[in-house]
């Protein structure tokens, strides 16, 4: 053998060695192709000399896992050969903060890769189909293909949630970031997002999850029919927590103030308690707005929100006649303490508060049909804090009324109230024995401060607080006891003491010039005016029991509780000269001759001024009450109110030198439902009217007993409400049930007919009803619906018409008004409301709105009209529910009138 060729052969076989050696290292990592070698080349290197390690070079050792990936199936788990678990039968792998869950899922173990899809069903049906989350962000998807090195993937068929929308797309790139990109996508608020009704056909988008969506070139398609509605971008931003960011406005087309932007601003996100938003509006012929609101929370402490706006409206022409400018602010502040926060103490604000112009000249009371039977509104801020250890409770009020009618305004600032609960002064610390009589004397103070003004809104910050704002303070010391008489007769004593502040009185005279009364005189000082007075009063109860003669095999009776009370009270003439309450001064009336005007110059102050005259009076009451009880067949005793109560009371001024009778007053209440009670409440005059030595009709000193005729009626008035609906009609005309039905209703089996049922293991557990059919198999329609009716009357003497000279009685003016409200579900998706009413002085229907609505699932479409009243207008808008979608809408109304004249 040559040594040429004996190196040849030891060359040969050192290669198969290092062939056999590397043969379970490349096993373990992918091959690469190795280029052939040429027995030349092998010639030339010395074999002998190096390893083939060395040769070959060190082999490249894996990247790991940050952490364990875990794997579990319901069916089975399959391993091949290359490196791969096959899980069958909802099979869920976990790393990390990645969770998929997917019928079928292939993983490869080298290259850290997953492949997950879903199976076709008998019916042809996809189930189990791949539901990839990255953290807190689902997507459903028909396949997915992700690395968890990289955390990039390929996803058919995404479907993700993001804010109020869903993002669907075909094929779809998820980045490391979390990102997704995506060709062909939709963005649609509809739930239904396999089919939805409505979606923006995106071209290219990028999607942060929870961030925004960013989408190029996107057109509106609706029920499958692509609409000619493009925009060049789209801009989507989410986020489940506080974000500021723009409000766009609303386009507006008035006939007075032209065309306009409004509701256009930014949102401001302070913190979790609390945010705010600036909006505004503007029109070209130069009117303006600008608007601030805000709420706030503060959990256990307290609550609210607070809005104010200034708008600035100008109508006409500059130049002429008919142009005008009108400023008009407006603020709304709504406070609310949790009753945790401070036991003690409470503080509370509704303050609905604006110039009267506001609601006239404000855009969005245009279409507001309840706007004009709102005839006052109200606002008041109050705070009070109670001492319980010294029975003191301290409160104040802010209020203000304003007419809407005459821009008047009455302000009180502040109303401060002290009571101090009932004491008993002369009870024993430790007592022993029986309670001793002067034990039983109580009494209490309220004491009352308070600073008021009635005028126009416009002069009310140029009023004087010393000439125009009425102020006073007042202070009432009740002191009383009962005792027992006889053991049948409650005897109560009582003595009240009255003192008022002032700190101005008004004196006035006669100008004989002017021919009437005027003020002469404001003096400024303190001022103090008092009175008091005593009473005494004796009352029982008397008790009758019978039973009907209708009632003889019922066990029925009748109870009839009357309660007489006596009262005498006792007061001297607080109009004598000595106590200054009163002036008086002396001109010539028409027939030139002298009379006296007694007046008081404390008679337009807060509290009023004490009475004149002496006073005692002695005054009857009588009460009645008729209830019914009987025995039910379930031996239950059941109680019914035939009359809840029937009462009288007149009094008798013994002290009075004319005029000592009082009018009678009567009262009726009856109990006619459970919600409803009926409370009748009038008086009939006790002197008959005469004529005068002038022919005028005044109030004579005789009575009407004495004529042989009852007292006068004098009016009554009251309101009568009520609701219907389906259970109310079904209740008065629908079928009764029958005789047992009551017994069978207790016999059902557990969970039948209720919305709960209960497992073996005692749990409740939701159940489902299904939908209730006739007996021809067809669902029973059922279409709900309320009717609300509401009816005042008033009944009056209408002195404004001549008397009757026969019977000496004025005719009687009836006023009343009816209103209606009511709704009406057609169906599922279709409501129909209106609210009307008629004013019967005027002769006239009120302001009228009917409203229909159709609920389109993820749009909504509403119709409203108003033929009647101070506005008629027509308005028809159909738009996207979601709130991110506020602008996609279409609205279509008549022209506002914003220069209609009100009164």
């Amino acid at each position: 053998m040559t040594p040429l060729k004996a190196n040849t052969i030891i060359s040969f076989i050192l290669l198969c060695v290092m062939l056999t050696l590397s043969d379970g290292a490349m096993s373990q990592r992918r091959r690469r192709p190795i280029a052939p070698r040429s027995v030349s080349d092998s010639l030339k290197k010395d074999t002998l000399q190096k390893d083939s390690s060395v040769l070959q070079g060190p082999a490249k050792k894996k990247q790991p896992l940050n952490a364990p990936v875990v794997y579990e199936a319901n069916d089975s788990i399959v391993f091949t050969q290359g490196g791969y678990a096959h899980l069958y039968g909802k099979g869920k792998v976990n790393y990390e903060k990645i969770e998929l869950g997917a019928q079928v899922i292939s993983m490869n173990m080298d290259s850290s890769t997953v492949y997950a899809h879903g199976v076709a069903d008998s019916l042809g049906n996809m189930q189990g189909t791949p539901v990839f989350k990255d953290g807190e962000t689902p997507y459903e998807t028909k396949t997915i293909r992700y690395n968890f090195k990289s955390k990039k993937g390929l996803i058919s068929n995404i479907v993700t949630q993001q804010g109020e929308g869903y993002v669907v797309g075909n094929n779809a790139k998820k980045g490391a970031d979390d990102e997704l990109f995506m060709v062909g996508g939709k963005y649609t608020t509809c739930d239904h997002h396999d089919h939805p009704h409505f979606y923006l056909q995106l071209t290219r988008a990028k999607v942060k999850p929870k961030k925004n969506v960013v989408t190029g070139p996107a057109y509106l398609v609706v029920e499958d029919v692509p609409l000619p509605i493009a925009v060049p971008f789209f801009f989507f931003p989410f986020s489940s927590s506080y974000s500021s960011g723009f409000i766009m406005p609303t386009y507006m087309d008035d006939s007075s103030r032209g065309f306009g932007l409004t509701d256009g601003g930014y949102y401001f996100a302070i913190s979790d308690k609390m945010d705010m938003k600036v909006t505004a509006d503007i029109f070209t012929k130069g009117s303006w707005a600008l608007g601030v609101q805000s709420n706030y929370n503060r959990r256990y402490k307290y609550s609210g929100s607070f809005q104010a706006d200034y708008q600035v409206t100008k109508t006409g022409d500059k130049g002429l006649d008919d142009y005008l400018v009108a400023k008009d602010f407006k603020v709304v502040w709504s406070h609310r303490q949790d009753a945790k926060a401070s036991p003690n103490s409470t503080f509370s604000a509704s303050v609905n508060f604006s110039t009267s112009s506001y609601e006239r000249t404000n855009i969005n009371n245009l279409y507001n049909s309840q706007l004009m039977s709102q005839g006052t509104k109200t606002s008041s801020v109050s705070y009070s804090r109670s001492f319980p250890d010294q029975n003191l409770t301290i409160s104040s009020t802010f209020n203000i009324a304003q007419t809407l009618r005459d821009s008047s305004v009455a302000i009180t600032l502040p109303d401060l109230n002290i009571a101090l609960s009932r004491i008993y002064p002369f009870k024993r610390k430790k007592a022993v024995g029986d309670e001793r009589w002067y034990e039983k004397i109580s009494m209490s103070y309220t004491g009352r401060l308070t600073n008021s003004i009635t005028t126009k809104d416009d002069k009310l910050f140029k009023s004087n607080l010393v000439n125009d704002w009425n102020n006073g303070m007042s202070h009432t010391i009740p002191v009383s006891a009962t005792f027992t008489l006889f053991k049948y007769f409650n005897v109560t004593p009582s003595f009240n003491y009255t003192e008022r502040w002032y700190t101005k009185k008004v004196m006035r005279d006669w100008d004989s010039a002017a021919g009437k009364e005027v003020l002469t005189d404001t003096i400024h000082g303190f001022h103090r005016v008092y009175n008091y007075n005593t009473s005494l009063g004796v009352s029982t109860k008397l008790y009758g029991m019978y039973k009907p003669l209708f009632a003889k095999k019922k066990e029925i009776q009748i109870r009839h509780v009357i309660t007489p009370q006596i009262s005498l009270s006792a007061a001297p003439d607080f109009g004598s000269s000595h106590y200054g309450y009163y002036k008086s001064y002396v001109y010539r009336n028409s027939n030139n001759e002298l009379d006296t005007v007694t007046y008081s110059p404390y008679s337009n102050q807060p509290f009023g001024v004490p009475g004149r005259g002496k006073q005692g009076s002695v005054s009857f009451d009588l009460s009645n009450n008729i209830e019914a009880k009987y025995k039910t067949k379930n031996d239950s005793i059941r109680k019914i109110s035939i009359i809840d109560e029937l009462g009288a009371s007149i009094s008798y001024n013994m002290a009075a030198e004319t005029r000592p009778w009082s009018d009678l007053s009567m009262r009726l209440r009856l109990k006619l439902s459970k919600n409803y009670t009926l409370n009748l409440n009038s008086s009939f005059a006790t002197y008959a009217y005469e004529f005068d030595k002038n022919g005028k009709v005044v109030v004579g000193d005789r009575t009407e007993w004495s004529y042989g005729r009852f007292g006068r009626f004098q009016g009554w008035g009251s309101s009568f409400n009520y609701s219907f609906n389906n259970d109310t009609w079904k209740k008065w005309f629908g079928p009764k049930d029958e005789k047992g039905a009551n017994d069978k209703k207790d016999e059902k089996k557990p969970g039948e007919g209720t919305d709960e049922m209960t497992d073996g293991n005692g749990q409740t557990e939701k159940k489902v009803e299904k939908a209730k059919v006739d007996a021809d198999g067809y669902q029973v329609f059922k279409m709900p619906w309320n009717l609300n009716f509401n009816y005042s009357f008033n009944i009056r003497e209408d002195t404004s018409k001549p008397i009757n000279e026969k019977s000496m009685r004025y005719p009687y003016r009836y006023t009343h008004n009816l209103s209606a409200s009511g709704n009406i579900k057609i169906s599922n998706r279709w409501n129909m409301s209106f609210n009307s009413g008629y004013d019967f002085e005027a002769k006239e229907i009120t302001q009228t709105a009917f409203t229909i609505s159709r609920d389109l699932h993820c749009w909504n479409m509403s119709a409203s009209l108003s033929p009647f009243g101070v506005y008629k207008y027509y308005n028809f808008t159909i738009r996207a529910n979601a709130s991110v979608l506020q602008d996609l809408k279409w609205e279509q109304r008549s022209q506002t009138q914003s220069n209609i004249q009100w009164y």
